[in-house]
């Protein structure tokens, strides 16, 4: 039996949701279940009397190697797909329609949680609260701590980096050396002829897919198609069409014969942990890091999959992302339920969705893991706890808090009763171990806590006034405003990340994953050439390897006849002359290689072993200025 998730979470009604919560929280049903429930049995129990869930939560289940692939239509899109018996016979949690939640599943941590669930810990997990909060003391004082000093950000050492270079930082040889060693295991895997892929192939099937980020058509195979409307003259003239499709049917980063069943990601694993060390070793540190979720866009079946209300992207892969305030991706981890790499020491103690916080800061080498970082996030992570555990190790801590983790001790306004105040009205309660907790009326009401900033001194912020009918400014805490100027790296990235992703789509489930990491490897490169003062925007910065790459590695598939030797067919078409022109960073330098190439001189018919390094044709000196003149 299979059920669509839309009807789960859409279609039921709200007639009997006292009953259905009634028969799960009994305290004879909670006795009797001795094992967690199945997806399968929940919808069981739900469908006779439909009972009105706000959200189902599905555990990811076991991997299987035969689910590479996916029946949506690769170019077009999928559809949500009918849950598959693997889904079904995973554990779940269920949240009612009145907010109350049975966790049927131990394992999921009350963290989990999306935004605004009310979660219900656990009695054990609430006596160990009520211990902690016990030793702090609360008064209305304000936070006299101020940011440590942070040593100045040196991006020197990438000044004289190209923009394929930067790119390589990342996707390097080591990567495309993994690739090349995979395909022929995952070709002989297939009992399929190894289709003998080469370093030069693979960088162009690399460029072709950043290209389909910002030269959008309706499917691959239309970059190749004899209408001049859909043909794109570059990639025909670097790789053959069915090449390309023979690159990304082999495609592959890990053994299928050495299968990690703990590990829902392994397929990906080798690839994920390459460029998290790779993210790591050339962030250069900065005193402000926000930690957040990003989605990433994926709507084929399979266990990992998340759903997320109100997001950007409802539906995908969640990732925890640590990110600094331009963007930069510093690391990051697919959120994938149960999971082998997270540390269960960590995880009792801070839930599923801080842990992975606490791990990226343990993967700074030593001299930048005792820099006094001041870390950012939202009320899905932030709790006493992971506050109090930064501060104990050097690092700032502000994050917006629910209502139901600020400790009962700490005696600040409730929100129901600061929603009666004007707005810009703010209250403030530090403990004695330096953790201040402040609300603020906006339009609704805000808490943060903090053990670096301070409420004073007040700002003021502009807002529009419906009773006077005009924009006026209200205070508010530098708390406050400290927390919105630093928490939104996380989506910095994501915009950065969605103007120009991969269009290209894939039948394999981890076809979505890849392309994020090589988009979000592109946005690193970017942001590292932002920082030494370059003025290129991302779509200019890409281009800049699509050229290079297509020019420098792609092979012009043979047509009939002798080839051309005409001086158009070496100059005309290569590069527009709003880059020919420019006057901008075109220098002499030796071929690749050292080989010859003929002049794209007009009337010079010389074959030498210089080029130029922008405009990547041969050019010999005497002509280099003409030809970049026009005189």
């Amino acid at each position: 039996m299979k059920y669509h998730i839309t009807t789960v979470i859409l279609f039921l009604s709200l007639a009997q949701a006292a009953e259905v919560c009634r028969r799960f929280f009994s305290p004879s049903t909670m006795a009797q279940s001795k094992r967690n429930l199945t997806v399968d049995e929940i919808l069981q129990e739900l469908e006779d009397d439909e009972k009105d869930i706000s959200r189902l939560y599905i555990e990811p289940p076991e991997p299987n190697v035969e689910s590479d692939e996916d029946s949506a239509d690769e170019d077009e899109g999928g559809m949500l797909d009918n849950l598959t018996g693997r889904q079904l016979r995973a554990g779940a949690e269920v949240l009612f329609a009145n907010n109350a939640r049975t966790q049927l599943d131990p394992e999921l941590s009350t963290d989990d949680a999306e935004e605004g669930d009310n979660c219900k810990p656990s009695k054990k997990n609430e006596k160990r609260k009520r211990n902690q909060r016990k030793q702090r003391k609360w008064g209305k004082h304000d936070l006299c701590n101020s940011l440590s000093h942070f040593p100045e950000c040196d991006f020197s050492k990438y000044r004289d980096f190209s923009p394929y270079e930067l790119l390589e930082l990342f996707f390097d040889e080591d990567i495309f050396n993994m690739i090349l060693a995979e395909i022929p295991i995952y070709a002989q895997f297939k009992n399929e002829p190894d289709p003998a892929v080469t370093k030069a192939e693979l960088k162009v099937f690399i460029a072709v897919l950043i290209l389909s980020g910002y030269n959008r058509l309706p499917g691959k195979r239309f970059y190749w198609d004899s209408g001049p409307d859909m043909r794109n003259e570059m990639v025909h003239a670097a790789i053959r069409r069915d090449r390309f499709i023979q690159i990304m049917k082999f495609l592959h980063f890990a053994d299928n014969n050495a299968m990690d069943s703990r590990d829902k990601l392994w397929k990906l694993r080798p690839l994920i942990k390459k460029l998290q060390n790779k993210f790591v070793k050339h962030f250069v540190p900065v005193p402000r890091l926000s930690y957040d979720e990003s989605m990433i866009a994926y709507y084929g079946p399979h266990g990992c999959k998340q759903f997320i209300k109100g997001k950007p992207i409802r539906f995908g892969y969640k990732v925890w992302s640590l990110n600094t305030p331009s963007g930069y991706l510093v690391n990051f981890d697919v959120y994938q339920g149960k999971n082998v790499q997270i540390n269960e020491d960590y995880e009792k103690q801070f839930g599923k969705a801080a842990t992975p916080l606490i791990q990226m800061i343990d993967s700074f080498d030593d001299d930048t893991k005792n820099l006094p970082f001041s870390l950012y996030f939202d009320n899905l992570f932030t709790g006493m706890e992971l506050l109090s555990y930064l501060k104990q190790e050097g690092y700032n801590g502000t994050g917006t808090i629910r209502e139901s983790r600020v400790p009962k001790e700490c005696t600040i306004m409730p929100c129901k009763d600061m929603k009666k105040l004007e707005r810009g009205t703010f209250t403030y309660k530090c403990s004695d171990d330096g953790i201040l907790v402040a609300r603020w009326q906006d339009t609704g009401s805000v808490t943060v806590a903090t053990t670096v900033h301070s409420v004073n001194p007040v700002g003021h912020v502009r807002r529009y006034s419906k009773k006077e009918k005009k924009y006026i400014m209200i205070p508010r805490p530098l708390l406050i405003g400290e927390y919105n100027k630093y928490m939104g790296g996380t989506d910095l990235m994501d915009e950065n990340v969605n103007r120009h992703r991969i269009s290209i789509r894939g039948k394999k489930w981890w076809w979505s994953i890849f392309t994020w990491l090589l988009d979000v490897s592109v946005q690193n490169a970017w942001q590292l050439h932002r920082s030494v003062g370059s003025k290129l925007t991302q779509l200019e910065f890409k281009r800049e390897i699509v050229r290079f790459y297509l020019t420098s590695y792609g092979s012009s598939p043979r047509g009939a006849g002798r080839p051309s030797t005409s001086k158009a067919s070496v100059s005309k078409g290569r590069l527009p002359d709003s880059i020919r022109y420019d006057g901008k960073n075109h220098y002499i330098i030796q071929n690749l290689g050292n080989k010859r190439r003929r002049c794209a001189g007009e009337y010079c018919k010389s074959v030498g072993r210089t080029a130029c390094s922008k405009c990547d044709v041969g050019l010999c000196v005497s002509c280099f200025l003409t030809y970049h003149t026009g005189k």
